[in-house]
């Protein structure tokens, strides 16, 4: 059983309960390789912070390109950030936005951990 403290100690503490969670049955060789896709997947809250200030000089949505959120990427760009509004309220909820980016990372590692021969779930 992997500890997750060990591998991801910088981790926001919901990120760390999901992530703990999919960790929770993996060996340390398996928690390696996972840690190792995720860190390189996932994104800092604090990146989303700075990009999301983007918006006020003109920049607006480059954030939603840069978590996957390619429509509302050019919604905002075309829009000013729909005059701003959006910019505002992602700006509050960047801590948000990061971690649902980041889940769906988690749940992206965990399935290419499952897909690689010899993986934890082979064979099940």
């Amino acid at each position: 059983m992997a500890n997750t403290i060990n591998y991801m100690a910088d981790l926001e503490p919901d990120e760390m309960a999901y992530v703990q969670n999919i960790m929770a049955n993996m060996t340390d060789y398996q928690a390696q390789q996972f840690t190792n896709i995720y860190r390189a997947r996932r994104k800092e809250p604090q990146l989303i912070l700075l990009v999301t200030l983007l918006g006020f000089f003109g920049f607006a949505g480059v954030h939603r390109f840069l978590i996957g959120d390619i429509g509302l990427g050019i919604l905002y760009f075309f829009t000013g950030g729909l005059c701003l509004v959006g910019t505002i309220v992602d700006l509050l909820n960047h801590k948000r936005l990061a971690f649902e980016y980041n889940i769906k990372q988690a749940q992206y590692a965990h399935a290419m951990m499952g897909s690689q021969p010899g993986s934890f779930s082979a064979g099940i």
